[in-house]
């Protein structure tokens, strides 16, 4: 990516140098507030002077009056722009138009967008797209190059498959920024000859390498950092925070899993002080949490509310993030630095009363771009039937996929009469290829400790393959939901009794929606409020967002496919569930 003010141009620099000296008025004058510094950690008051996007003098208050505008910056903190160091605007289910106009006035000016959902469903189109609407956006997005298409391969079958020449073409391109987080981490500390691949071409870039460590610990992890990985944002605890840190990855700590908060800035708080390792990221933001609570900025209020000192918060969304973009322009409020700005009310609840991008208040336009993706699912109309496992009976002996999020392999013995007569406490997941690439049949296999589903879920947006995924226990109920989703070109649908509960149709690429935010908001609590009665959740691991991350090969564990059930750490492909056939019945 060019950006669209070259803070080199001599020309520039003369008119800021010239203001700087007093020799020439600012172009705008903030006048009257505080100026949170990075650098030394003070809040002091200041004004700032800015000519075009460049800071050009951050001198005592009311020492200038010449400008051809001045902004009433009373009572208000000056801050750097807010860095989101590791972010998937798909996950938001919105397009990146709409997403930049609900975080730019809250005070986020980058984002570093990991497009690897648009990747494995659409390819280098997708990426293709990602770059195209980062160069037309008023927010600073940074793409990368998706390193996982698919997240496991051999496990899964994506929409695409980027190996080492793909991603090495992909970094050349200036407008990407990294390779993005590295998940199929059993194949980097094994050094797989494809995986090996696509890190070197990461490296050999001279662009960041971006990690996805989640449950690597000890020789592991020393293993993972020591291929050339640089950070990780899948932190399960605070001692995994720490021993990250320690790892010397940089840390991009997440909002997505707030249940971890509070421990996370007890830990930060009791060390000297903060890394400049550490960085913020909110990774996922569901379209609600984005229209009411933000995104950066909700994670900042909820850090500072659980103790963390708001300047260390802070220098970690800012300083610590440029630092680690390679970007000295950003993340300071100091002369010869981008005018990146956000004025906050106060360093608590992180409202923020103006912001700007290159010196100017952003320009926020949501009209719907255009879009290379097919207007609807290449799938079928699925029957009941298509959801049943076949067994002669009269019991068979099947593998399961035990807890949510942290899975085990277990089994359990059950009752068949040419088809599978599962407990109330199973729950069917199916995988269902939807990419075109292979047969769109249900792969079906079985859950525990899920609870007892009243009803089905299906989603086409099912991390990291984006299959079509379906979750329920009667057969009906799955098919009508996945009829639901299919017939809406992408997106998410409830069932119940055979019957079509709500629908939250996402047609561009099945993941995201290109109606306002407000809209998508609300059809998303309509679709959460109709699983209440579907399932009941048991936090924090039997929660919604469990449902997307089902099917997340790449982690510890084994997690159901459209080739089976999968585990990648473990080296283990079951095509069928069903391990023994012809036993006898269950005792009662």
């Amino acid at each position: 990516m060019t950006e669209p003010h070259d803070l080199n141009d001599p020309a520039l620099r003369d008119r800021a140098v010239a203001a700087a000296r007093g020799d020439a008025p600012f172009d705008l004058l903030i006048a009257g507030g505080t100026v949170a510094d990075m650098a030394t950690g003070e809040l002091r008051p200041a004004d700032v002077g800015i000519v075009g996007p460049l800071i050009a003098s951050v001198h005592a208050p009311g020492a200038r009056a010449d400008a051809a505008e001045v902004l009433d910056a009373s009572g208000l903190v000056i801050a750097p722009g807010l860095i989101d160091a590791h972010m998937h605007i798909e996950s938001s289910m919105v397009a990146p138009a709409v997403y930049a106009a609900a975080v730019l006035p809250r005070g986020t000016t980058t984002v570093i967008w990991d497009p690897h959902e648009f990747g494995n469903v659409a390819g280098v189109e997708g990426v293709d797209y990602a770059l195209a609407e980062a160069a037309a956006s008023p927010l600073r997005i940074l793409p990368l190059a998706p390193s996982c298409v698919p997240s496991a391969p051999g496990y899964e079958t994506a929409g695409a498959d980027f190996g080492p020449g793909e991603i090495e073409t992909l970094l050349a391109r200036p407008g990407i920024h990294g390779l993005a987080e590295v998940m199929d981490m059993g194949a980097v500390t094994s050094r797989e000859p494809r995986m090996r691949g696509i890190v070197q071409a990461g490296l050999a870039s001279g662009k960041t390498v971006n990690g996805h460590a989640r449950g690597l610990t000890g020789p592991d992890l020393q293993a993972y950092a020591t291929a050339g990985v640089g950070s990780d944002h899948e932190l399960t605890s605070a001692a995994d925070l720490m021993e990250k840190l320690r790892a010397g990855l940089v840390v991009e700590l997440r909002g997505s899993h707030p249940y971890l908060l509070a421990e996370f800035a007890e830990a930060l708080s009791a060390l000297p002080s903060v890394p400049p390792t550490l960085t913020l990221c909110t990774d996922d933001v569901f379209p609600d949490d984005l229209l009411n609570l933000g995104g950066m900025d909700a994670l900042m209020r909820a850090l500072v509310g659980h103790g963390l000192a708001p300047l260390s918060a802070l220098r970690a969304a800012t300083w610590n993030a440029a630092a680690r973009l390679g970007r000295p322009d950003l993340g300071l409020v100091a002369p010869g630095k981008r005018a990146d700005l956000a004025l906050f009310r106060d360093l608590a609840g992180f409202e923020c009363v103006h912001v700007l991008r290159d010196g100017r208040p952003p320009a926020l336009d949501t009209t719907p771009r255009p879009h290379p993706f097919p207007a609807a699912l290449p799938l079928p109309r699925f029957v009941a039937a298509d959801f049943e496992t076949p067994a002669a009976g009269p019991a068979a002996r099947i593998a399961t996929i035990d807890r949510p999020r942290f899975t085990q392999w277990g089994e359990r013995i059950v009752p068949a009469d040419g088809r599978l007569r599962l407990p109330p406490d199973i729950t069917r997941i199916a995988v269902i290829h939807r990419h075109g690439r292979a047969p769109a049949v249900p792969k079906v296999g079985f859950l525990t400790g899920w609870g007892s589903w009243r009803g089905a879920f299906a989603t086409s947006v099912s991390h990291d393959s984006h299959n079509l995924t379906v979750f329920g226990h009667d057969p009906a109920d799955l098919a009508a939901a996945a009829n639901a989703v299919a017939e809406a070109g992408g997106g998410m649908a409830v069932a119940r009794d055979g019957k079509l509960a709500a629908l939250l149709p996402l047609p561009v690429a099945g993941l995201v929606s290109d109606a306002p935010l407000a809209d998508v908001s609300a059809a998303f609590v309509a679709l959460r409020e109709a699983m209440e009665a579907v399932v009941d959740w048991e936090p924090p691991l039997l929660t919604f967002k469990a449902l997307v991350g089902a099917t997340l090969a790449c982690n510890a564990g084994p997690h159901q496919t459209d080739l089976g059930v999968a585990d990648a750490h473990g080296g283990r492909l079951l095509t069928s569930p069903v391990l023994e056939d012809g036993l006898p019945a269950p005792a009662a």
